[in-house]
C-alpha cells in the first residue's frame, strides 16, 4: 500500500442509523494520516437502504472511478447488494487496482466479484461497527473505539500482505491441508448458490459466520451446502462467530454445539471452530479468493493466508 492510505467509504447497503461512529471512524483514519473520502451519496436514504438502488449502483461505480482511493470499504452493513448484482460492472472493479473490504452483506459483491473475475477482496472491518465504535474497555477496545485485535490483523494483512491467526478449535483433530480461502457470511453465501455471483472453488477452505441466526437455521444453510456438492468439492468448513440468537424452550438441549456435533456426522470434510471473525469486535481480515493452509494438532488451529 502507499503511503498515506487513501480510503473511500461507500454505502452499497443499508443506509446510516447514527452520523456519531461515521465521525469516529472518519477521525481515526485521519488521526493515522490517512485520506478519507465521503462522499454525499453515504448519506442517502431511501426505504431501509442508503439510497434507492440506482443511487447506491452509481456510487460504488463512481468511487471505483476516483483515483484518489487506494481501499473501497463499505461503512455497514444491513441488506441491499442482492438487488446490484447485475448490474455491477465487475471488470471496472477488478481493473481499478483498488483493494475492496466489508463483511455482512459486502459478502455477495466480494463472492461474485472473485467468481467474475477472479479478484481478491476482504471480508474484513466496515467503517462504522469497526472503526467508529465507542470506547469500551469491558470489550477491549481502545481509547479510539477500535479492537486492538481487529486493528493489528487490518493493517499488517494490508502492509505485509499474509497473515496467520491463531485460535482454538471445539474438538482436537489433526489437520494440515491448503487451499483458496473464500466465504464469509453464510446466508449471503446460499443467498447466491445457484447464480453467476458464486465462485466455483474447488479443494477450498470454506469460512462462515453469521449473527442472529438459531443453530437450526445455521444447520439448513449448512444442509444447503452439502445437497448441492459445494462441501464435497472444500477441504475444510471452518466456523467464524454465530452470534445475537436466543434458544427457544422446545430446543432441549439442542444448541450450537449439539448442531455442529450433528453436522461433522454428516458432512465430508473436517470441520474447525473458533474462528474470531464475524459480527464481533475481534476479527481477523481474511482475503476471499487468497491461498491459505489451515493446521491443526489437538485443539489448537492456525490458519495462514495470502493476498
Amino acid at each position: 500500500m502507499r503511503s498515506p492510505v487513501r480510503i473511500g467509504l461507500i454505502a452499497p447497503s443499508g443506509q446510516i442509523l447514527d452520523e456519531a461512529p461515521l465521525a469516529r471512524a472518519i477521525a481515526y483514519f485521519e488521526n493515522l494520516g490517512c485520506k478519507v473520502v465521503v462522499p454525499a451519496a453515504v448519506r442517502l436514504k431511501h426505504q431501509r437502504f442508503a439510497g434507492s438502488d440506482a443511487q447506491r449502483l452509481n456510487a460504488l461505480h463512481a468511487m471505483v472511478k476516483r483515483r484518489d482511493v487506494d481501499i473501497v470499504m463499505a461503512v455497514r452493513g444491513g441488506y441491499g447488494l442482492t438487488r446490484l448484482l447485475p448490474q455491477i460492472d465487475y471488470q471496472l472493479l477488478a481493473q481499478s487496482g483498488k483493494i475492496f473490504c466489508g463483511h455482512s452483506d459486502f459478502t455477495a459483491l466480494s463472492l461474485a466479484l472473485y467468481a467474475q473475475t477472479k479478484t481478491v477482496s476482504l471480508a474484513g472491518p466496515t467503517a462504522l461497527f469497526d472503526f467508529g465504535a465507542e470506547p469500551d474497555n469491558e470489550h477491549g477496545l481502545a481509547a479510539h473505539g477500535v479492537s486492538a485485535f481487529t486493528e493489528a490483523h487490518f493493517w499488517g494483512l494490508l502492509h505485509a500482505r499474509s497473515d496467520t491467526v491463531a485460535f482454538e478449535s471445539d474438538a482436537a483433530a489433526t489437520l494440515d491441508v491448503p487451499g483458496r480461502l473464500w466465504g464469509s457470511n453464510l446466508a449471503m453465501l446460499v443467498n447466491v448458490l445457484g447464480t453467476p455471483y458464486v465462485p466455483k472453488i474447488r479443494n477450498g477452505i470454506l469460512f462462515v459466520e453469521d449473527v442472529n441466526e438459531h443453530p437450526f437455521r445455521v444447520e439448513r444453510m449448512l444442509y444447503q451446502l452439502l445437497h448441492s456438492g459445494v462441501l464435497a468439492q472444500q477441504r475444510a468448513l471452518v466456523l467464524g462467530d454465530f452470534n445475537g440468537y436466543k434458544l427457544w424452550p422446545n430446543d432441549n438441549g439442542y444448541d450450537f454445539a449439539q448442531m455442529v456435533k450433528h453436522f461433522r456426522t454428516v458432512c465430508p470434510i473436517p470441520i474447525v471452530t473458533g474462528l474470531p471473525f464475524g459480527h464481533v469486535r475481534d476479527k481477523v481480515t481474511l482475503p476471499i479468493g487468497g491461498k491459505a493452509r489451515v493446521s491443526q494438532s489437538g485443539r489448537k488451529v492456525t490458519l495462514s493466508f495470502s493476498l
